[in-house]
Protein backbone atom coordinates (compact mmCIF):
# COMPACT_ATOMS: atom_id res chain seq x y z
CA UNK A 1 0.00 0.00 0.00
CA UNK A 2 1.40 3.39 -0.97
CA UNK A 3 1.80 6.20 1.55
CA UNK A 4 -0.94 8.32 -0.07
CA UNK A 5 -3.37 5.39 0.16
CA UNK A 6 -2.50 4.84 3.82
CA UNK A 7 -3.00 8.53 4.64
CA UNK A 8 -6.35 8.61 2.83
CA UNK A 9 -7.50 5.48 4.72
CA UNK A 10 -6.49 6.98 8.07
CA UNK A 11 -8.29 10.25 7.26
CA UNK A 12 -11.48 8.34 6.40
CA UNK A 13 -11.28 6.36 9.65
CA UNK A 14 -10.71 9.51 11.69
CA UNK A 15 -13.70 11.27 10.09
CA UNK A 16 -15.83 8.20 10.89
CA UNK A 17 -14.72 8.37 14.53
CA UNK A 18 -12.82 5.08 14.32
CA UNK A 19 -9.62 5.64 16.26
CA UNK A 20 -8.50 2.08 16.85
CA UNK A 21 -5.24 2.61 15.05
CA UNK A 22 -2.22 4.17 16.62
CA UNK A 23 1.38 4.43 15.62
CA UNK A 24 4.70 5.12 17.21
CA UNK A 25 7.72 6.50 15.43
CA UNK A 26 11.05 5.39 16.79
CA UNK A 27 14.64 5.52 15.72
CA UNK A 28 17.51 3.11 16.07
CA UNK A 29 18.69 3.23 19.67
CA UNK A 30 15.41 4.66 20.95
CA UNK A 31 14.21 3.63 24.41
CA UNK A 32 11.80 0.71 24.63
CA UNK A 33 8.08 1.47 24.39
CA UNK A 34 7.28 -0.43 27.61
CA UNK A 35 9.05 -1.59 30.76
CA UNK A 36 8.36 -4.33 33.29
CA UNK A 37 8.02 -2.75 36.74
CA UNK A 38 7.23 -3.64 40.31
CA UNK A 39 5.20 -1.39 42.60
CA UNK A 40 7.22 -0.19 45.59
CA UNK A 41 4.69 2.12 47.27
CA UNK A 42 1.46 4.06 46.86
CA UNK A 43 2.09 7.81 46.93
CA UNK A 44 -1.46 9.10 46.66
CA UNK A 45 -4.69 8.06 44.94
CA UNK A 46 -3.65 6.08 41.83
CA UNK A 47 -0.04 7.35 41.73
CA UNK A 48 2.67 4.85 42.66
CA UNK A 49 6.43 4.61 42.96
CA UNK A 50 7.61 1.83 40.67
CA UNK A 51 10.98 0.31 39.86
CA UNK A 52 12.04 -1.37 36.63
CA UNK A 53 12.67 -5.13 36.83
CA UNK A 54 13.98 -7.72 34.38
CA UNK A 55 12.15 -11.00 33.96
CA UNK A 56 14.91 -13.61 33.75
CA UNK A 57 13.43 -17.10 33.66
CA UNK A 58 10.38 -19.03 34.80
CA UNK A 59 10.68 -19.96 38.45
CA UNK A 60 13.07 -17.13 39.34
CA UNK A 61 12.27 -13.78 40.90
CA UNK A 62 12.51 -10.64 38.71
CA UNK A 63 15.79 -8.73 39.07
CA UNK A 64 15.60 -5.05 40.04
CA UNK A 65 17.31 -2.60 37.69
CA UNK A 66 19.28 -0.18 39.89
CA UNK A 67 18.50 3.52 39.71
CA UNK A 68 15.25 3.00 37.82
CA UNK A 69 12.76 4.20 40.44
CA UNK A 70 10.09 6.51 39.06
CA UNK A 71 6.42 7.39 39.48
CA UNK A 72 3.47 6.15 37.43
CA UNK A 73 -0.32 6.50 37.39
CA UNK A 74 -2.43 3.33 37.40
CA UNK A 75 -5.15 3.80 34.78
CA UNK A 76 -7.11 0.81 36.16
CA UNK A 77 -7.90 2.76 39.34
CA UNK A 78 -9.86 5.91 40.09
CA UNK A 79 -8.02 9.24 40.10
CA UNK A 80 -10.12 10.33 43.10
CA UNK A 81 -9.89 7.31 45.44
CA UNK A 82 -7.05 5.62 47.30
CA UNK A 83 -4.87 3.14 45.44
CA UNK A 84 -5.20 -0.59 46.16
CA UNK A 85 -2.02 -2.13 44.69
CA UNK A 86 0.27 -3.91 47.11
CA UNK A 87 4.03 -3.40 47.12
CA UNK A 88 5.66 -6.08 44.98
CA UNK A 89 2.90 -6.17 42.35
CA UNK A 90 4.41 -6.67 38.88
CA UNK A 91 3.11 -4.86 35.79
CA UNK A 92 4.02 -3.08 32.58
CA UNK A 93 4.66 0.66 32.36
CA UNK A 94 4.41 2.89 29.29
CA UNK A 95 5.53 6.47 28.87
CA UNK A 96 2.83 8.66 27.35
CA UNK A 97 4.21 12.11 26.65
CA UNK A 98 5.94 13.07 29.89
CA UNK A 99 3.74 10.84 32.12
CA UNK A 100 4.34 7.21 33.05
CA UNK A 101 1.26 5.00 33.17
CA UNK A 102 0.58 1.45 34.29
CA UNK A 103 -2.55 -0.66 33.81
CA UNK A 104 -2.81 -3.10 36.72
CA UNK A 105 -6.14 -4.33 38.07
CA UNK A 106 -6.19 -4.26 41.89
Amino acid sequence: MEIQEQLARLQRRERAGDREESSRVSATGAAPAAWTVTVTENLEYNRYTVQQVKIMAAGSAPVTVGGSETQAYNLAESFTEGGQLAAGTIGVMWQVGDVNVIQIEP
